[in-house]
């Protein structure tokens, strides 16, 4: 590796990129404060370590910070050397990979450092959706630091020593650490929705060499794509089994029946993730009613509604696959939106949050619908009427405004329990089957379970070259 020393943050960058890659850049550079007697404190590469090198061939920026120089603390020069490499990545369109173990901003630098962290903040939001920006925690990454992987497009957390806050647990009135530990990797994962997940330190590199491998270099790279040497007409026999765990479902459909997860711990009725078809890499959403384990067991049971936190998530996802012109491939089985005193605090925000993403985004947009896609919860979920380019159901699927048992029931209140049962059938027979939204064109082909993948990936083939403008202005306020 270059001239960088074997500490804790060199042999992360060494585990991270393809053997003998990594170029370090700006290895001379060394606070430059003499306050505090900061002369007399070495400070090698400013606790920074920065640089550029390749991960299954794709150029990539990284910086890693070195815990053992000052107590992993970022000096105005640590600074400006991540803000270098922000620069670099921007003008040759790669991404900017972070790995960060920080005691928090040097006392000594004061103003100096504030000045240069804020261009990192500057940076980051300039970088945002022209490359991906993906992040590791694996020390302490608190205060300020806690906003870049906010800013990011990814994030990942060691398990064990990994700590990411604004505040600390104990300053947080009336908790202390032993009672609720707002820092750690699980409470992150499960609560903040800005972590993707967490593991080990190695388990955490491999899953960041995953997502490069997966995603653009850039917004203008189109050569995101590999070889596919799995069946394009594989039939997948009990797909129809896997409705109710809809990132089941896009694993089996998948090329190699690969489904690379994010977010996986915040908003679990709703799945979101990188599948490739036909090779070509693709944005997959898909509610979730029922999560099956590694051996097929229920794990976890969700009512089949959309959470608040489950469309916040698919929301910021759909937004990134636009930003890098990623197809979006959604999978809707959904009765209705959770109704809890909780979700319904931040409900409706995050609901015309994912009506504005999938209607603002102008990426292939394709729809299977595999269950139950009732109300205005079917709306939202990438339906034709908000900007779907095709929409294909299964034969069993149910569309429609509620169930019609209970239609019948809002319809004909005062009605027996003979005739309300009449009326659920007619309502089930003319407003609530696939063949009805058909005939009026919501849906463009019903399929059989076993053909999905034939038919998504024909149909993300047939819109490759798709065109979409939009009227001028400068952004959306949602």
């Amino acid at each position: 590796m270059s001239t960088a020393t074997q500490s804790l943050a060199a042999a992360r960058i060494t585990a991270l990129l393809d053997a003998n890659s990594f170029v370090e850049i700006g290895h001379g550079v060394t606070a430059r404060t003499t306050d505090f007697n900061m002369t007399e404190k070495k400070a090698p590469s400013d606790g920074v370590i920065t640089g550029y090198g390749v991960i299954d061939g794709n150029l990539v920026y990284v910086y890693s910070q070195d815990a053992s120089v000052l107590n992993g603390t970022v000096g105005e020069m640590h600074a400006k050397k991540i803000a270098r490499v922000y620069d670099l990545a921007i003008k040759t369109g790669a991404p900017v990979i972070g790995l960060i173990d920080c005691a928090g901003l040097r006392l000594e630098e004061a103003t100096d450092v504030l000045e240069a962290f804020g261009s990192i903040y500057l940076k980051a939001v300039t970088a945002s959706g022209i490359v991906p920006q993906i992040t590791g925690i694996f020390g302490n990454c608190g205060g300020g630091m806690a906003v870049l992987p906010a800013l990011s497009d990814f994030t990942f957390i060691e398990e064990k020593k990994g700590r990411m806050f604004i505040n600390t647990p104990n300053a947080l009135a009336g908790n202390e650490v032993g009672k609720c530990d707002t820092a750690a990797a699980a409470f992150q994962s499960q609560e903040t929705g800005v972590v993707d997940g967490y593991g080990t330190e190695d388990e955490i590199l491999g899953k960041i060499r995953a997502l490069v491998s997966m995603l653009p270099s850039n917004f203008e790279d189109n050569d995101s794509y590999a070889e596919c040497e799995d069946d394009l007409n594989r039939v997948v026999d009990d797909l129809a089994d896997c409705a109710e765990d809809g990132g089941l479902a896009l694993a089996r459909i998948a090329d190699d029946e690969i489904f690379l997860e994010t977010k996986a711990d915040y908003g679990r009725d709703m799945a979101t993730g990188f599948i490739r078809l036909n090779g070509i890499t693709v944005g997959a959403i898909a509610n979730r009613s029922i999560l099956f384990d590694e051996e097929g067991k229920e794990k976890e049971t969700f009512d089949g509604t959309i959470s608040a936190r489950g469309a916040r998530k698919a929301a910021d996802f759909v937004r990134f696959c636009d930003a890098f012109n990623i197809p979006v491939l959604t999978l809707t089985n959904t009765t209705g939106f959770k109704a809890t005193l909780c979700s319904e605090k931040q409900m409706a925000k995050a609901v015309g949050q994912l009506v504005h993403a999938f209607a603002d985004a102008t990426v292939p947009k394709v729809n299977v619908i595999t269950g139950k896609a009732f109300g205005n919860a079917y709306v939202v979920m990438n339906s034709k009427a908000v900007g779907a380019d095709m929409v294909y159901a299964w034969e069993n699927a149910e569309i429609g405004m509620m169930e019609s048992s209970l239609a019948a029931k809002i319809m004909y209140k005062d009605a027996d329990a003979g005739t309300l049962k009449e009326k659920a059938a007619e309502y089930q027979a003319l407003q609530q089957n696939v063949a009805s939204a058909a005939a009026r064109g919501y849906v463009d082909t019903v399929i059989a379970p076993e053909n999905t993948r034939k038919y998504v990936i024909g149909a993300f083939e047939m819109l490759f070259t798709k065109r979409e403008d939009r009227p001028s202005k400068k952004h959306g306020t949602v």
